[in-house]
């Protein structure tokens, strides 16, 4: 796609629903006005230098069975944000068609439309299904939006239509044709000259009967962590986002079709350092415009119930949404098909930056810095920098806060700076989520800032601007007390040639927009370790909120007969550590309180969160937190099938089971495979590959014993094959690089323990797990490291069955069932 100029079109954003279904629903149950929340979601996007948006609009609400366009609240509120994206700058790929149900995560309501009465699947081979979609695309493209005036075919800011989103096609080639070029027709005798694309990340076996039928780009998702978790993914990820490789690029190159990407998102993963990673690969593979699925609206992003895999805002996930920044920048600076490298070179390419140790994403070019967490970074022109946006301390900026900032240069000595307010997340955002349970708070506090810019000196003043704010920040030598809103700073002697309402790029200088303070209660959130190594400092960590001022954090344990004290120390602006001595961490059970006193005098005693200390004659509540402490001698235990099966990183099948043993509180998990090679219904060309992997994530097990792993000398696997017969299993070590080091055993019917060296480990390829979708992007992780194993760097074991296995044995039936894993 190119622009009248010639130019390339680039474009980068996200999907946002708020006119529609569980968006629009929250909003009115929640007495807010969907127009003022979008117009405060849009000036965020504005921010956040977005300039692109996409949503697969529920046609289901809009429409009657015959695809007769309604206009009702939900079409309405589509056309205020599709003309507050136009003020904003921010063009649109529209998809008319969802065949969604409105309900999601709620049960669906009757609805008018023909995608309620037929449902998907009829919608694609029903004639009359097919009649209404037609006549529905042709009265949609011809509506004419009230906010603009401009009918949807002829706004220059919609700049792509999708058909509808992710048919799944099953028909043959030539009723896919024809099913496509009726919807075309349908478009384009309405006038529409707007390119239009089609959904090819889906039955990608039939790519060809999708550009015949005469479409000039193809749709793609990116899901690369899998979906649905439940929990958040830990570990290293990259493997999963390196490279976003299309097997079927001929067909799209032969018939001059151009890519975007109208999904994508690192489910489950609530990480800054891995969306400018999906980007680069994005623009290695020839991708155009992309938009992440899907910002939060802020009135519901408190509770994270839209999509609950899925987690964005700029107030409530300020890094990953500063991270979202940088990706657009991705976009609108690294070429289409260039290569950035193999791994891990390309992890630093042109002016961006990525580190998974550090969680940090970077993007320091000469006019902008921006940065998702702290770094060390120096700008590589600070007299040529207009934009800083960060999360954090860098050499520029330091400041305490957990919020983002904005830093925008106006003139010469004047800056504008728009903080946001503190989120502190509280709860699992990708859990079962409701509208009765908080994810994050978001506090208003202030924080000391330090700013240290040429362009402003060391003796520069602050005016606060935004409506409602009357925050007086006084400067010393560069330092400052700051709450959330927007201010000028200007240098000592430069003349006032603004007003607070003047217009800057899209926006107006004094605005700003974020949540109230929803801080009401206490918050405490403390991972406490699973084993700890005996006669070694034990450092415990927590997190903190409170409405109420804190006087003090105490850790109490049980020295002998004496109850020992231990007070916390602040190590951010929420974050509290103790020590416990080495000499009172003795083999046994350490158990242990935590106790927040406030300047009222009153507390608050941990985990039993109960008013009151734990020495107090009536504290009746004996809850404590409690952590093994072990001999370093004694082995690391990794898996158990009894509390740890669910939490593999699987690809279920049936008949995959908990089952106990003979033995007390002992379970195995069962896993047959009838076939290591299963036929992918969406991309029925797939070279078959035999093999089926799993991976279960350490981290936590081994956290408190890392100081043992030099000692360790073999992995001890406790299992049996399955199906009365020996199967091959190779058991190998991830490490935080990603590279795997593995070896194969043979499993017999009867259950034993199977001891492997890890002086015999081998490199060997590593599965990326969990699976992406879609299913045709990279099984294995290619990379240029060959690096020595190295037991501290571990992060999880995989599990593959099909290495070595024989060739003539690769279409049997395949079974192992698993009880435990240790290092001795």
């Amino acid at each position: 796609m190119r622009w009248p100029n010639n130019t390339e079109v680039k474009g980068f954003g996200v999907n946002y629903t708020v006119p529609f279904a569980h968006g629009y629903r929250f909003a009115k149950n929640s007495g807010i006005d969907p127009k003022k929340a979008i117009e405060n979601d849009v000036y965020h996007f504005s921010r956040l230098g977005f300039d692109l948006f996409r949503v697969h609009v529920w046609d289901t609400e809009i429409c009657d069975t015959l695809g007769n366009l309604i206009e009702n609240e939900h079409l309405d509120a589509f056309d205020f944000l599709l003309n507050e994206l136009k003020q904003k700058g921010i063009n649109s790929v529209i998809t008319p068609i969802a065949f969604w149900g409105n309900g999601w995560p709620e049960k669906d309501e009757p609805t008018p439309g023909f995608s309620y009465k037929y449902g998907k699947a009829n919608c694609l081979t029903n004639p009359d299904a097919i009649a209404a979609q037609q006549n529905y695309l042709a009265q949609f493209l011809d509506h004419v939006n009230p906010y603009t005036g401009i009918a949807y075919k002829n706004d220059p800011s919609i700049i792509a239509f999708e058909v509808s989103n992710e048919p799944h096609h099953r028909g043959d080639a030539k009723e896919v044709t024809e099913f496509i070029k009726g919807m075309l027709k349908a478009m384009r005798k309405t006038g529409l000259q707007k390119p239009i694309f089609y959904n090819i990340s889906h039955a990608v076996h039939l790519a060809d009967a999708y550009f015949e039928a005469g479409i000039q780009g193809g749709t793609f998702q990116w899901y690369p962590t899998g979906l649905t978790s439940q929990k958040e993914i830990p570990g290293n990820l990259i493997p999963n986002v390196n490279k976003y490789n299309i097997p079927f690029d001929e067909s799209i190159q032969k018939h001059h079709g151009a890519k975007l990407v109208y999904e994508f998102d690192a489910a489950d993963v609530n990480k800054s350092y891995i969306y400018p990673i999906i980007a680069r690969s994005f623009r290695e593979a020839g991708i155009q415009i992309a938009t992440h699925f899907a910002y939060d609206p802020t009135f519901s992003a408190h509770a994270n119930t839209e999509y609950n895999t899925h987690y964005m805002n700029l107030a409530y996930t300020p890094q990953n949404a500063l991270s979202l920044m940088i990706s657009a920048e991705v976009f609108h600076q690294i070429p289409m098909n260039q290569s950035q490298g193999e791994y891990p070179a390309n992890l630093e390419f042109q002016n961006f930056k990525i580190s998974y140790p550090n969680d940090l994403a970077e993007y320091n070019a000469e006019n902008k810095f921006i940065y998702t967490n702290h770094t060390e970074s120096k700008p590589v022109n600070e007299e040529k920098l207009t934009t800083i946006a960060g999360f954090g301390n860098s050499p520029l900026i330091k400041y305490n806060g957990t919020g983002a900032y904005f830093l925008d240069k106006i003139e010469d000595g004047i800056w504008r700076l728009e903080l946001m307010p503190d989120a502190i997340l509280v709860d699992n955002p990708f859990g079962k989520n409701s509208p009765k349970k908080t994810i994050t708070v978001i506090n208003w506090k202030e924080h000391e800032m330090k700013i240290q810019l040429e362009n402003l000196g060391d003796d520069f003043s602050i005016e606060t601007i935004n409506e409602g704010n009357n925050t007086e920040a006084k400067v010393d030598k560069t330092t400052f007390g700051i709450q959330p809103g927007t201010y000028i700073l200007s240098k000592k002697g430069v003349s006032k040639n603004w007003t607070i309402n003047s217009s800057w790029k899209n926006i107006q200088l004094n605005d700003f927009f974020a949540p109230k303070s929803s801080v009401t209660k206490p918050w405490l959130k403390h991972n406490q370790k699973i084993e700890i190594s005996e006669n070694s400092p034990f450092k415990i960590e927590v997190q903190f909120v409170s409405p109420k001022e804190i006087e003090e954090i105490q850790l109490f344990i049980q020295a002998g007969f004496r109850r020992k004290s231990i007070s916390f120390e602040a190590e951010s602006a929420y974050n509290y550590s103790a020590i416990i001595p080495a000499e009172l961490v003795k083999a046994g059970l350490l158990n242990y309180t935590i106790t927040v006193k406030f300047v009222d005098d009153s507390s608050i005693t941990y985990p039993a969160a109960e008013e009151g200390l734990p020495y107090d004659w009536d504290f009746y509540n004996t809850s404590t937190y409690s952590v093994r402490v072990v001999p370093k001698t004694f082995p690391i235990h990794l898996f158990d099938a009894t509390t740890d099966a669910s939490q593999l990183a699987i690809q279920w099948r049936p008949g995959f089971k908990l089952v106990p043993t003979k033995e007390a509180n002992r379970s195995e998990y069962q896993m047959n495979i009838p076939a290591l090679f299963v036929e992918d219904a969406e991309n029925l060309n797939a070279a078959p590959i035999y093999d089926y992997s799993f991976k279960h994530f350490i981290i936590d097990k081994i956290e408190g014993r890392k100081e043992d792993l030099p000692s360790m000398k073999s992995i001890v696997f406790k299992g049996r094959a399955l199906n009365n017969k020996a199967c091959k299993l190779q058991i190998a070590l991830v490490l935080n690089n990603g590279v795997s080091y593995g070896k194969t055993i043979l499993l017999n019917e009867n259950t034993n323990e199977y001891n492997i060296n890890l002086s015999e480990l081998e490199m060997v390829k590593t599965v990326t797990l969990p699976r992406p979708y879609p299913s045709f992007l990279p099984y294995y992780f290619e990379h240029n490291i060959h690096n020595d194993f190295d037991i501290t760097k571990v992060e999880s074991i995989q599990f593959s069955i099909g290495p070595e296995i024989p060739e003539n044995e690769l279409n049997d039936h395949h079974g192992v069932s698993i009880e435990s894993v240790r290092f001795e």
